[in-house]
């Protein structure tokens, strides 16, 4: 049966053309009953190029999460987005985020006190993704994939740029819930969930610690407000999160070489060398739609 339902896919896509991944996640009904069918031909009608750049994607970009506490979906989007539609790379993405921030909330001792400080922004995020994922959608079109290019490239040159800056308590009651709905709004359209919520939570005087924490819930909150706007949209399907699932050993074998590298090297000359980097794909991106 598995077999049959792996020559039906093959000859669906020769019929259709080129190989796509907006494609491979079109599986047959009944092969979202049994996983490992599903998981089986999603590689094997991926292919091993496109497979490799998957797993190294998130290798990537769960070892750059374990140096600098942040990354995993900014790298994975980026990348993934050079290859495949914003939306498919975002449902690829789902399980790994989520399990990855909700790992990185869970040590730190301060989630009490930071969900009492942070729960308007977080709130304000959930609606912001919400809302943007009614009004505008990953549609997966060029002004898409130029507006994630363009997200990469601000938070780039801000971490590359800008002085670090300080918000005044007084400030913070409104401009948290203000940068949470922004935040949203862009995480619907683009998958990147750091602008402008990466820069504000660096901007609250928090210690290492509490960062680290911080954007964990951050991007926890944002990861599942995300995943509720794919399966509202019907992105969000067996195929998608089994394909997802497997994602999971790279990013958990990067955090973990990541937060090995952390003891070993310096954090600003990494952060100085990611934000270069993530700068220059943003601008490919942003150039070439």
């Amino acid at each position: 049966m598995a077999s049959l339902a792996r020559q039906k896919i093959k000859a669906s896509i020769k019929s259709r053309g080129n190989l796509s991944i907006s494609q491979l996640f079109n599986f047959p009904a009944h092969l979202h009953h049994n996983p490992m069918n599903t998981l089986v031909a999603f590689y094997q009608n991926l292919g091993l190029a496109l497979s490799l750049m998957v797993i190294a994607t998130f290798l990537l970009a769960g070892m750059i999460k374990g140096v600098i506490g942040l990354g995993l979906p900014t790298i994975a989007m980026g990348l993934l987005g050079l290859a495949m539609a914003p939306s498919q790379a975002a449902a690829l993405l789902i399980i790994p985020a989520t399990l990855t921030n909700v790992w990185q909330l869970a040590f730190g001792g301060h989630l009490h006190r930071l969900i009492k400080r942070l729960w308007p922004m977080l709130l304000a995020i959930f609606i912001g993704t919400g809302a943007g994922t009614l009004w505008i959608g990953m549609a997966g079109g060029h002004w898409v994939v130029r507006g994630l290019g363009a997200a990469l490239l601000l938070y780039a040159l801000s971490g590359l740029l800008l002085p670090t800056l300080h918000v005044a308590p007084r400030t913070e009651r409104w401009l948290g819930p203000l940068c949470g709905v922004l935040t949203g709004v862009i995480t619907s359209a683009t998958g990147v969930f750091v602008i402008p919520a990466v820069p504000y939570l660096q901007a609250l005087g928090l210690n290492k610690d509490e960062l680290v924490q911080a954007l964990g819930l951050s991007f926890t909150v944002s990861t599942l407000a995300l995943a509720s706007g794919l399966l509202w949209r019907g992105a969000l399907g067996g195929g998608e999160l089994s394909a997802s699932l497997l994602a999971l050993i790279p990013a958990v074998a990067g955090m973990l070489l990541g937060q090995w590298l952390r003891q070993r090297i310096s954090a600003p000359l990494f952060k100085r060398v990611f934000f270069i980097g993530l700068g220059v794909l943003g601008g490919h991106l942003l150039i070439n739609g």
